[in-house]
């Protein structure tokens, strides 16, 4: 079955061609800002460094972003809607939902900077002609393909109509690329990196259970994150049996590129799908924290009306702009919990993802091993993500200890070794603080979908 991001891509585009290349060049002339000539342009540099995740918007500074799909469409996009994203505890909007055109896009990055929100813009016309509709090659001859040049230009038309507000993040080159699409995509973000290093080139993959696809990914486009899509709350109660398995090749291919990983949480029900509870939202957002997750999406926010297909329910928005118990919910989740917690991972690096009393093990995941400051665990089925520090030479680690029920409470008691264990400090989210606590087990109680951030200083 086709998630809902291979339904959405090509409807957008059969929605946005016809609206989106007078407008943005329009938009350009209005920005004041002149283009490259493509005649003049230069090939991508072969050599040209990548530039770290640690200095790019989203990906860098000490904050956790928290992101959504499909905002509000053209005409309910207002300051008060705006306003209405930040509120919830949102950073960034990538855009969508019928807007295509370059100066909507101009609006709602000035409606985005008042609200103090970051825009990721899918921009149909300039980028995605060079990244997704076209491949760049240096053979004129080559069919449906742009040349390095001809690329450059349309880059160039698109940053100069943009940049100059500071709402802009980046660009989202294309949304779930098979792999046969990873060279053209290197090029495109070589050319991005090139025109403006400042800007964050955007792409989300498909679900797979192939490691090949992602590692492929990473090695061959060199992106600066790794974000993908996959829904586990099924009809009828059920999981997706190869959730897990999936976060942890991501999470593989994330450590091998030394970048950071994203994901998409269900918001919604559609076809084959039912709607989430509170509890399955936090679920959701917990498990992929322990996996090392270091940026979360929602999807949707808005809902997606029916013409589109897949059965779509209400997401956290209605279609007609009302708000949902959902949209209360992930407010919840995003100003009480998640960006708390989320900024004390995010520097850190992702060691190990245990499943613990879970019999049997679901596909793709690892069971517990003692280490040489966790001995036992004991109780319910719970999911530990161990963190480290990334200067090698810290023996300190971090430790999420989520829930793996999102229907019920557990309760899970962690033995520690207090030959190696200095000192204990449990996450407390209000404070956003450690409190101490004695060197001996350690009793963690989670309600459905929750999780505990426990600190272990090594002696």
């Amino acid at each position: 079955m086709q998630s809902p991001h291979q339904i959405l891509g090509p409807s957008r585009r059969s929605l946005l061609l016809g609206a989106g290349a007078t407008a943005l060049t329009a938009a350009a002339t209005t920005a004041g800002t002149t283009t490259a000539s493509a005649a003049t342009a230069s090939a991508v540099p072969a050599d040209l460094a990548v530039p770290s995740p640690d200095t790019l918007p989203l990906t860098g500074g000490p904050d956790f972003p928290i992101g959504l799909f499909w905002p509000p469409h053209p005409y309910a996009s207002t300051a008060t809607r705006f306003a209405e994203i930040k509120n919830a505890g949102f950073d960034f909007v990538i855009s969508g939902n019928y807007a295509g055109d370059g100066n909507i896009f101009q609006y709602q990055l000035g409606l985005a900077r008042d609200a103090g929100l970051k825009m990721l813009i899918s921009d149909d016309i300039q980028i995605r002609n060079m990244a997704r509709w076209f491949s760049i090659s240096d053979t004129t001859t080559d069919f449906l393909s742009v040349t390095p040049a001809e690329a450059r230009e349309l880059y160039t038309r698109a940053r100069n109509a943009y940049g100059p507000f500071s709402s802009l993040a980046g660009f989202n080159f294309y949304d779930e690329p098979g792999a046969g699409w990873f060279p053209t995509l290197a090029k495109a973000l070589a050319i991005s990196r090139e025109l403006a290093p400042q800007l964050l080139p955007y792409i989300n993959l498909f679900p797979s259970d192939d490691p090949a696809y992602y590692r492929s990914f990473v090695d061959v486009v060199k992106p600066s994150l790794i974000s993908f899509d996959r829904y586990p709350l099924l009809s009828e109660g059920r999981e997706d049996a190869n959730y897990f398995h999936n976060w942890a090749i991501v999470r593989d291919a994330a450590l091998h590129g030394d970048i950071p990983s994203w994901v998409f949480i269900q918001t919604l029900a559609y076809h084959n799908h039912r709607v989430p509870t509170a509890a399955e939202l936090l679920w959701q957002v917990n498990i992929s924290l322990a996996y090392g997750a270091k940026g979360i999406q929602y999807f949707t926010y808005w809902t997606p009306e029916a013409a589109r297909g897949e059965g779509f329910g209400p997401a956290l928005i209605t279609v007609d702009g009302e708000r949902t118990s959902r949209y209360y919910a992930a407010k919840e989740i995003n100003t009480t919990w998640l960006h708390q917690v989320g900024r004390e991972l995010k520097p850190l690096v992702s060691e190990t993802v245990q499943h613990v009393n879970e019999t049997p093990l679901p596909n793709g995941t690892v069971g517990f091993t003692p280490t040489n400051l966790v001995s036992a665990v004991a109780g319910s089925p719970v999911v530990i993500g161990t963190f480290r520090a990334r200067d090698t030479t810290s023996t300190d680690r971090w430790l999420l200890v989520a829930n793996r029920s999102h229907s019920a409470r557990s309760r899970a008691v962690l033995t520690l070794n207090e030959q190696t264990v200095g000192s204990v400090g449990v996450f407390h989210a209000g404070r956003q603080t450690y409190v101490p606590q004695r060197v001996a087990p350690v009793e963690v109680s989670l309600a459905p979908g929750a999780a505990t951030l426990v600190k272990l200083t090594a002696k």
